[in-house]
């Protein structure tokens, strides 16, 4: 039987028929563990290109792009999440993402799927669930032979960073 496919609020939540919500994200990995944003975040999905230095931005901004005219900041998610650094490679991809209204280019390992998860098995964060603090993380989804760590993006940045990445862009608003 097909579920009702409606998406409500700022969130890409999806009201199953059996009354349930289906939260509909797009998963990535950062090394060895796989992690999810909302959809409704994401506006797009890019293969590495060149990105301009920005000096003196923060350490892990790795600088800007030049988006259709539109020049836009490129954060190292890894570097943000104090990992390891790694070689860009063939898998590594930029996400155009949009958090409280700026938008900016995230570098992850590789881009997996866009996946809907019903909420319910969407679990509060253990301590020690990942090698990121849990200030950014919003819970845990257990699939099967998977664990997929949720982010909060609107809690990526605070206003300090907000404003360190105007800068790098060289303007007001994004």
């Amino acid at each position: 039987m097909g579920e009702v496919a409606t998406i409500s609020g700022s969130a890409g939540v999806i009201k199953a028929s059996g009354g349930g919500e289906i939260l509909q994200l797009v998963t990535f990995t950062l090394g060895s563990e796989e992690y999810a944003v909302d959809i409704l975040k994401v506006q797009e999905i890019n293969r590495m290109k060149e990105i301009t230095r920005v000096p003196n931005s923060p350490a892990y901004v790795e600088g800007v792009i030049n988006l259709r005219g539109k020049v836009i900041p490129v954060v190292n998610i890894r570097k943000k999440f104090g990992l390891p650094e790694k070689e860009n490679d063939e898998q590594s991809r930029i996400m155009i993402i949009d958090i409280q209204g700026i938008t900016m280019g995230l570098v992850v390992d590789s881009v997996s799927e866009v996946l809907r998860v019903p909420s319910n098995i969407v679990e509060p964060t253990p301590p020690m669930a990942s090698n990121i603090s849990t200030e950014f993380i919003r819970g845990i989804a257990k699939l099967e032979d998977r664990l997929i760590i949720l982010l909060d993006m609107d809690r990526l940045l605070g206003k300090a960073e907000e404003t360190a990445l105007i800068e790098a862009a060289g303007v007001s608003a994004f």
